[in-house]
């Protein structure tokens, strides 16, 4: 028994996977719990109900709540969710990988150094500061207002805001104002992600791709 704890030194010194498993283990199983116990209590509070009145939760079984998703109100809700994010995730792809690629590929390590720096200082702020400060870029008071009516171009945004699908009051109320400001917040996580996978692809296998007569295109 005495030598128990000295077989496990000698045995995690030689596998060193294990010694790493065995201090990360409380950290991630801490947030494994943290992270199960958080959705376990929503999935329970789901079946649950809302009493209207007095806004106190009710601890009684039912599917109320599941039922209210099909309203056409909470569906409308749903699908304009679902179609704003699916723009956002397409257009900050088509802006993210040509920056992305040239970073990886043709910046050299001064210009790489300014281009990383330009795309993590937003994130030095937080998230809602962020937000705040794009809504007020935005309003009819801010500097995109002021631009086009300094370019004469005014008339051309209201024309626009008159669109039945993406027009609005304003630009800030509009769906496009939602899109501009949901790009600018969430292209730096596209950026990096991207850049960091191109700069594990080998140069070897673009210049295979070339010698076999692909089109850089299809590269």
């Amino acid at each position: 028994n005495a030598s128990f704890p000295r077989r496990v030194s000698v045995y995690l010194y030689r596998h060193p996977a294990q010694r790493l498993l065995l201090l990360l283990a409380p950290g991630l199983l801490w947030l494994l719990v943290v992270y199960i116990g958080s959705l376990g209590s929503m999935l329970a509070y789901s079946f649950w109900r809302l009493e209207e009145f007095t806004g106190l939760i009710e601890r009684t079984f039912t599917f109320d709540t599941y039922e209210q998703l099909w309203q056409p109100a909470n569906r409308d809700i749903i699908l304009r969710t679902a179609g704003m994010a699916a723009a956002v995730s397409v257009t900050c792809a088509v802006l993210a990988f040509p920056l992305a690629y040239y970073i990886a590929r043709y910046a050299t390590p001064r210009m790489k150094t300014v281009l990383y720096l330009v795309i993590i200082m937003p994130l030095w702020s937080s998230y809602l500061v962020r937000a705040l400060a794009t809504r007020q870029a935005l309003t009819q008071e801010g500097v995109l207002y002021w631009t086009l009516e300094w370019l004469g171009l005014d008339g051309v945004l209201r024309t626009f805001l008159q669109l039945p699908v993406v027009g609005g009051p304003s630009v800030i109320k509009s769906y496009v104002g939602l899109f501009v400001a949901f790009v600018y917040l969430w292209l730096p996580f596209m950026v990096l992600p991207v850049e960091a996978g191109l700069e594990r692809v080998p140069r070897s296998f673009t210049e295979a791709s070339s010698d076999l007569g692909a089109h850089p295109w299809t590269t």
